[in-house]
């Protein structure tokens, strides 16, 4: 993509940047599945069964794919309407105005950037469980009871840079690359679950209880329920990529579900695999990594092969997915003057927003020197920020579906519920992780650095509101939502003009070559 320049933003109207068309719906469903489904699903399945056995666990994550489902509808209705980069963060501008849009945008930048380095950090985990006496060499120091050695710095920020490379060429090779990574990653798993189902003597009997005892059945399915943000994160990855799609954005619904599902059949058959192998849920108590014990154990080296190299592809497919939605993000806020200008460039060749792909890279080089523990807690408390999106979501379809049934255009009343419904889940997600006293809260470490990223947001904001409320609301529907002011039907909120900023005249886009 070419874009002619202005010396300013101020003088003559930019031309509006967008991004190349090449996600083919495979990729799409696999960028959707690939980010939902990384490190966790194989190596917390202990740590789940432990906390309520493998039927809360299963339930609790079921519960939660029903409820992303749910809120993928209002996913769907969005693109449908604006098939544009940007996500929560344009959805929270359509449904509540500029602030909000803001607060949004910042959340979720830090999720998504967040993923990206705890994914990084991931591999190296499984490396040290696989090669301890390499990666357990030139030790640093400790942070929260973490050892950090020089070989696991190393090598996640080699990935890390790997990665940003890889984005950086284009849209069409990632996402290609990410429809065989998610295709190894789907086999590998059901070879394991089936092979292990297979050996067992007794497969449902080894389950054993299937709740956990320490608390009640209903407890336990929500101690699970409360990481679904978390555990289907990425599946709105999606609609960050609509710009790129080369096919018909009703697809998408569809594409989002359709992942869901089988991410939570992954998650199921690691759970299984890790309860159902060896009687009384194969020890699960004993194991720092129980998954990886009980299938080292029961197929040899050549089973945990197999899963090192699904767990490999769930951290690609989880870099490559949130290094895609973080870098549009940021294109996207950058766009409407959110972020600086240098966010909304694209590289001539690739048609990328390049600067977006190397500024998470930036962010998280320093991010592997801190440790699993550090990084786990900023991923906690990030999930508020993916929850804040999905409200978001649900809150503009409503409206816009509203909107329609009102002036007497199709709405059906399905989609409605279930854009209240996805608003009302959104808020219970909230409340799980923010009230104290509920069993899934954040831990202490976590309500701090939350409370820090909204300080450095309420400054960040301050630095940027000039710039930020410079357009006024025409303007920021031409560079965010693509339409000139007469096509656009959905914005919910008024936005007076700014007092000496002159409004954008009504006349023909010129389209970019």
């Amino acid at each position: 993509m070419r874009e002619t320049k202005t010396s300013s933003d101020k003088g003559k109207k930019p031309r509006r940047r967008k991004l190349e068309k090449s996600l083919k719906p495979s990729w799409v469903f696999a960028i959707a599945l690939g980010s939902s489904v990384g490190w966790g699903a194989f190596i917390l399945p202990g740590d789940w069964i432990r906390e309520a056995g493998p039927a809360g666990a299963v339930l609790g994550l079921l519960l939660g794919a029903l409820i992303m489902m749910v809120i993928a509808s209002s996913y769907g209705v969005m693109i449908k309407e604006h098939p544009v980069s940007g996500g929560g963060f344009m959805y929270a501008y359509l449904a509540a105005g500029k602030t909000w849009a803001f607060i949004c945008g910042w959340f979720l930048s830090l999720g998504y950037i967040s993923i990206v380095a705890l994914n990084a950090s991931a591999f190296t985990l499984l490396l040290k469980y696989l090669m301890p006496g390499f990666m357990k060499q030139g030790y640093l120091y400790s942070i929260a009871g973490w050892d950090i050695y020089m070989p696991e710095v190393i090598i996640a920020s080699v990935l890390l840079i790997a990665f940003a490379l890889l984005n950086s060429t284009g849209a069409s090779v990632s996402g290609r690359l990410q429809f065989w990574f998610s295709v190894l990653l789907v086999g590998g798993v059901f070879i394991l679950g089936a092979v292990t189902f297979g050996i067992a003597d007794e497969p449902l009997a080894n389950m054993g209880a299937m709740f956990s005892g320490k608390t009640s059945p209903v407890v336990s399915v929500l101690l699970i329920l409360a990481i679904a943000p978390w555990a289907y994160v990425g599946f709105d990855n999606v609609p960050q990529a609509a710009e790129e799609f080369n096919f018909s954005p009703r697809k998408a619904t569809f594409l989002i579900v359709a992942s869901l599902l089988t991410s939570f059949l992954i998650y199921a058959v690691m759970i299984g695999l890790t309860a159902w192998t060896f009687p009384g849920n194969g020890g699960t108590g004993g194991e720092l990594w129980a998954t990886g014990a009980i299938v080292s154990s029961a197929l040899g080296k050549t089973g945990l092969f197999v899963m090192a190299v699904a767990i490999v592809m769930g951290i690609f497919t989880g870099l490559n997915g949130f290094y895609m939605s973080s870098s549009r993000l940021l294109f996207s806020m950058a766009r409407a003057r959110a972020l600086p200008s240098m966010f909304r460039k694209t590289a001539k060749g690739s048609g990328v927003p390049v600067w977006g792909i190397w500024f998470v890279t930036l962010v998280t080089l320093p991010a592997m020197w801190l440790g699993r523990p550090a990084l786990s807690w900023i991923v906690d408390m990030s999930s508020t920020g993916v929850s804040i999106g999905y409200f978001f979501a649900c809150f503009a379809a409503f409206k816009i579906l509203t909107k329609k049934k009102r002036e007497g255009r199709d709405s059906p009343l399905l989609k409605r519920t279930l854009a209240a419904v996805g608003m009302v889940s959104s808020i219970g997600f909230l409340a799980l992780l923010l009230i104290p006293a509920s069993p899934a809260s954040l831990t202490m470490p976590s309500y701090l650095l939350l409370g820090a990223w909204a300080i450095a947001g309420t400054v960040f904001y301050g630095f940027m509101r000039k710039s930020y409320l410079s357009l006024s609301k025409e303007e920021t529907d031409y560079y965010l939502l693509g339409r000139e002011p007469e096509q656009d039907e959905t914005a919910a909120v008024p936005h007076l003009p700014v007092p000496g900023i002159p409004a954008m005249k009504k006349k023909p886009v010129e389209k970019t070559i």
